[in-house]
């Protein structure tokens, strides 16, 4: 099986948790807490990959000036790309607006981290595990909520799966462009697009993941995005 295969794989293996996260959201009534804390221990597995997978892969690769660049045009892109999505789900307040645009969320913080999953084949010949569990990880509580919320409104369980499973196969798509397009590339647009994809994640977890996660657990936040970051790293360092 060629590496484009293993790119389109992984990238839907990454966006199946929002399914689980759907399914999660649809039958099991779990308490705020417990998804606020699944949101933490995920931003720290996320810094953590960004850290030592990410940002050190494209620095290796193409320097600090392409690293920096990437960084900051990520950075941007995902700040632009929210911001459009926040104020067209601003006017409507109720609970099927708000898990619409929770679902569209997921799809701008999906495509970053499946097109670095992607480009992490291009740039090592296999697929980082610790990214892999970093993204698995973070799709959970966005579709959970999402899902929640929209069962609140009334959509039926067949609108909202229907969703979600297009959000995971664009999942399992801009993981395979990731890779399909830079494999035809130089290391200098490879470096540069894993620092997009990282600048992209970061302002993610810092605007959305870590936020929501402190407005219900609070002083605990920190602790278990602490516990995810070790985990990351444990993963990181076995591996």
């Amino acid at each position: 099986m060629s590496m484009a295969w293993w790119a389109l794989i992984w990238g839907l293996v990454s966006g199946a948790s929002l399914l689980l996260g759907a399914a999660a959201g649809w039958w099991l009534k779990l308490p705020r807490a417990a998804v606020a804390g699944i949101m933490a221990f995920g931003a720290g597995v996320l810094i953590c990959a960004l850290a030592f997978e990410l940002v050190a892969e494209s620095y290796a690769t193409g320097g600090l000036l392409v690293t920096a660049l990437g960084l900051i045009c990520g950075a941007l892109l995902y700040f632009f790309a929210n911001r459009i999505v926040a104020k067209r789900s601003r006017a409507p307040g109720s609970a099927s607006a708000s898990g619409n645009a929770l679902a569209v969320g997921a799809l701008i913080d999906g495509i970053p981290e499946s097109v670095a999953l992607g480009v992490g084949l291009v740039a090592g010949g296999a697929v980082n595990p610790a990214m892999l569990v970093a993204i698995f990880i973070s799709n959970i509580p966005e579709a959970l909520a999402s899902t929640a919320q929209q069962k609140q409104s009334g959509k039926k369980a067949g609108g909202i799966f229907l969703l979600w499973g297009s959000v995971t196969l664009v999942a399992g798509v801009a993981s395979w462009a990731g890779f399909a397009l830079l494999s035809l590339t130089d290391p200098g647009w490879t470096a540069f697009a894993i620092a997009l994809a990282a600048g992209g994640i970061l302002t993610m977890v810092a605007d959305t993941m870590i936020p929501e996660a402190w407005a219900v657990e609070h002083d605990f936040t920190g602790l278990i995005a602490t516990a995810g970051f070790l985990t990351a790293f444990a993963v990181h360092a076995v591996g």
